[in-house]
Parts: C-alpha cells; sequence; structure tokens
C-alpha cells in the first residue's frame, strides 16, 4: 500500500494524513469550494479539487472519487467517518475497481447498517437485547398491540440510518399514533424507508460503546469501553474513557459480546459496538458503527495506540499488533467536542468566521482540529471545529486538566460549546459520575441556571485577578514583569 486517498475532509483527513505520514505511505486528499484552502488540503501529498460545496456535489461523488483513484495510481481508500463511510454499495464499487477499502467488506455494512438485520444477526449469539420487536412494523393497529405488551414508556426507531432522526419516546396509549406516523415520516425523509420497530425505553439510560478490531485471520480484539452519555439530540459532545460504572467483570461480558457481534457479521477492521446500561447495570445491544468514531482518540489515549495505523495495517492483510491480553487502560482521558453551536439556544449552529483562533497546548492536551485563525465555518457540514481531548493519570485529575484547557482554548466569532464542557466538567453529576443520557434535560434546560452559574464563576475570576493585580502594584517596580503578566491575563477575562 503505497498511495492513499481520503474520501472525507476536515479533522478525520487530517489525521488518517498524520498516520500516512508516520508509515510512509503517500496521501491524496480531496476537496470542495468551501475546503480549498482547508489544513487537509495543505497537509496531503496530493490534492484534487472534487465539486462545489455542498456533500452531494463533491464528498458524495462515488465514480469522480473512484475516477480519481485510477487517475492517481491509488492503493487504497480511507473513508474516515459520515459521508461514504457506511456507504455499502460505494465499499462494493471500490471492491469492483481493485480498490482496497480502510474498512469492512459491503456484506458487513450491510447486515450491521439496518438496525433490524443487525438485531437478527447478533440474537444467534446470545448478545443481550432491549426488550422489544426484532422486525420492522408498519401496521399501526399491530404496533399499538405491541406496544401495550412491551409496556409504556417505549422508543419506536427507524430501522436504518442514526444520529436520533426517526426516533420517538412515547409515554402513553394516546400518544402512539400521532408519534408513529411522525416516526414514519422522519424515517422516509431522512433514510428513504420508513420502517420502524418498537422497543422498550431503558430508564436512567448510560450509553456505552465498546471499541472493536478483527483481522482477516479471525483474531478479534476489544479495546475497551467509551462513556458516551452526555449527549444533546441523541448526539455525542463529551466522551471519556474508561467509564465510570463498569467494573472489571462488566468490562469483560461487554467486550466479549462485542466481539461475538464482530463474528455475526464476519467483520473485519475497526468498529464500534453500542450499549444501554440501565440501572440495574443491565446492558443491551444497540448498533454497530461500521467504521472509525469520532471519538476514537480518547481509546487511543488510555491504550496508547494508534487505531488509524491498526487500520492501515488490517487493511494490507497484516494481524492485529495486538492480542487480547496484551491490551491495558492506562490512566483516563477525556474529549469534548468543540461545536460552532449556541449552547443556551438549543445548541443550534452558530456559523461565521473564526476571528480569532488559539489552542491550548501541554502535556497530555490534544487538539484535533480543521481550521486556521480567519477561516469560516462552513454551513455546509458538520459545525465540529474541533475535538480537545485531555489525558490524566486519574479521572480527577482529566477533569481538572479538561478545565484548564478549555480556558487556554481562545475562539471569537462564533459561539461555541466550550462553555458547556466546562460546565459539565464543574458539575457534580460528573464529577460523581452518578449521570446519564438525560444530563442535559436535567441540568441544563434552564439557561437562567446557566447563565447564573457562568457569571458567579466569571465574577470570582475576576476578583481574584483584580487582587493580584493590586497586589502587584503596591510592589516595587523590579517586578514590572509579573505585572505584565498579569495585565495581559485580566486584559483577556475582561
Amino acid at each position: 500500500m503505497k498511495k492513499v486517498l481520503i474520501a472525507n475532509r476536515g479533522e478525520i483527513a487530517r489525521r488518517v494524513i498524520r498516520s500516512l505520514k508516520k508509515m510512509n505511505i503517500k496521501s491524496v486528499a480531496v476537496y470542495s469550494d468551501a475546503d480549498k484552502f482547508a489544513p487537509h488540503v495543505l497537509e496531503a501529498d496530493e490534492a484534487v479539487y472534487i465539486g462545489k460545496s455542498p456533500s452531494s456535489e463533491s464528498y458524495l461523488k462515488q465514480e469522480q472519487i473512484l475516477s480519481i483513484c485510477q487517475e492517481l495510481g491509488v492503493d487504497a481508500i480511507h473513508p474516515g467517518y459520515g459521508f461514504l463511510s457506511e456507504n455499502s454499495s460505494f465499499a462494493r464499487k471500490v471492491k469492483e475497481a481493485g480498490i482496497k477499502l480502510i474498512g469492512p467488506s459491503p456484506e458487513s455494512m450491510e447486515v450491521m447498517g439496518d438496525k433490524l438485520s443487525a438485531k437478527q444477526a447478533v440474537k444467534a449469539f446470545n448478545v443481550p437485547l432491549v426488550p422489544g420487536v426484532d422486525s420492522a412494523i408498519s401496521d399501526i393497529s399491530e404496533a399499538k398491540k405491541i406496544a401495550v405488551e412491551v409496556g409504556y414508556p417505549i422508543l419506536i426507531k427507524a430501522s436504518a440510518g442514526g444520529g436520533g432522526k426517526g426516533m420517538r419516546l412515547v409515554h402513553k396509549e394516546e400518544d402512539f399514533e400521532e408519534q408513529m406516523q411522525m416516526a414514519q415520516n422522519e424515517a422516509r425523509s431522512s433514510f428513504g424507508d420508513d420502517a420502524v420497530f418498537i422497543e422498550k425505553f431503558v430508564d436512567k439510560p448510560r450509553h456505552i460503546e465498546i471499541q472493536v478490531f478483527a483481522d482477516q485471520h479471525d483474531n478479534v480484539v476489544y479495546l475497551f469501553e467509551r462513556e458516551c452519555s452526555i449527549q444533546r439530540r441523541h448526539q455525542k459532545v463529551i466522551e471519556e474513557a474508561p467509564s465510570t460504572v463498569l467494573t472489571p467483570e462488566l468490562r469483560k461480558q461487554m467486550g466479549e459480546a462485542a466481539v461475538a457481534v464482530c463474528r455475526a457479521c464476519n467483520y473485519e477492521g475497526a468498529g464500534t459496538v453500542e450499549f444501554l446500561i440501565d440501572a440495574n447495570l443491565n446492558f443491551y445491544f444497540l448498533e454497530m458503527n461500521t467504521r472509525l468514531q469520532v471519538e476514537h482518540p480518547v481509546t487511543e489515549e488510555i491504550t496508547g495506540e494508534d487505531l488509524v495505523e491498526w487500520q492501515i495495517r488490517v487493511a494490507r492483510g497484516e494481524r492485529l499488533p495486538k492480542l487480547q491480553d496484551e491490551l491495558k487502560i492506562n490512566g483516563h482521558a477525556i474529549e469534548v467536542r468543540v461545536y460552532a453551536e449556541d449552547t443556551l439556544n438549543n445548541f443550534i449552529p452558530d456559523i461565521g468566521t473564526l476571528e480569532r483562533y488559539r489552542i491550548p497546548a501541554g502535556k497530555n492536551i490534544r487538539v484535533d482540529d480543521a481550521f486556521l485563525e480567519g477561516m469560516e465555518i462552513p454551513i455546509y457540514y458538520d459545525p465540529m471545529i474541533a475535538k480537545l481531548v485531555v489525558w490524566g493519570e486519574t479521572r480527577e485529575e482529566a477533569m481538572d486538566k479538561t478545565i484548564e484547557a478549555i480556558e487556554n482554548y481562545q475562539i471569537s466569532g462564533v459561539k461555541t460549546t466550550l462553555d458547556f464542557g466546562k460546565y459539565v466538567m464543574k458539575h457534580e453529576a460528573f464529577r460523581s459520575g452518578n449521570f446519564d443520557t438525560n444530563f442535559i434535560n436535567h441540568y441544563f434546560k434552564d439557561p437562567t441556571i446557566v447563565n447564573t452559574a457562568m457569571e458567579e464563576e466569571e465574577g470570582a475570576l475576576k476578583h481574584a485577578i483584580d487582587k493580584i493585580w493590586s497586589d502587584i502594584c503596591d510592589r516595587k517596580t523590579s517586578e514590572f514583569k509579573s505585572r505584565q503578566i498579569v495585565s495581559s491575563w485580566k486584559n483577556r477575562i475582561e
């Protein structure tokens, strides 16, 4: 494998390029109008213009991507995440073109890409499932009967897709029909498929996912778990590893269940098996993502492994770099996704120009980003600016260092989720580990409470700086340098 095309953009394209450079493999970037001056374009060995800014006219153009590969003698394609990464039709075309897709087979994607077929596949391997049905339902009267049998509250979920689309929580029977129709309409609009199914709603759920890897030699391992319960609109905002609720015994059970999911679909490469855990620590299979996840850095930080390098080695036909008994958890890692969003206005995107952009630096602080100062956040794609990843020897150390890193992150021109990340790190529920996927609904719903907390913290910080400033001004001019340092901090805070 001498040359790899990255069929993606942003921070994941940069992340793949870093591993390719380390492995002395040439990289090819593709870019749209919106990404003409993006860092991933400048960092790749070659870069090819692929189309207009909308993804349907650029990053989703399968035939053009394949044509570029043929023209430039590309050996493999890394799809990143999103876009074409879980598209079985594209995976099949790549295979037919004689190019290696750095990912699973089209057949594995198809089995796990549909939640119903995934449930049926893992059922035979005794993987725990949420009580409900594992077949599509379209008849409302039949669905009503099933809902009563399962017991309210229930979830109506789209069979295809993800991201919370086509999902409805129903607490009582009289609301069922309306919510069923809404779920079907949204599923049809988002995925072109209105198939839905019914599951029991799990009270106080934790969202735990297991990182898995499989090679072409029948080796499968799990690289432990990630806690992904801090979510907005069913999408993750903060992740950490390991989870505070998993005992070594439960971790082993869930890891082995995740390995069984891989075997259920003859998996190859990197994947993530997602589970729900209830208040009694019972766990249930949700779905499998047949790609690298956004939050893979926290796993890299606690294992010391380069997961992109693992992907490439597996795609080349090599055995997994390590087997299960060679993998260990070291310390604790936290990832805060830095989105251009207005957190106090239901996390709506806040698109604009990064007038100031300075990232934190220091030991065990990692920023995977895609922008430079002065660049615009495009309206055409996900508004994630960066991923702030921090490692500590303990969870408490990791949380404290994350707060410090957020305070040293400088962004102006757009609103971001950094303040929300700091709010979570300081919140008693998060620090104690006593939280679930309802964290935002429980603790971040009232902007008045959040604003008050932030204003109190800002006031206390200003008071402390003013006192230090006053003390220094009372001293001799020989301490002029100290005065300069505090003055710069005072200006930044104001």
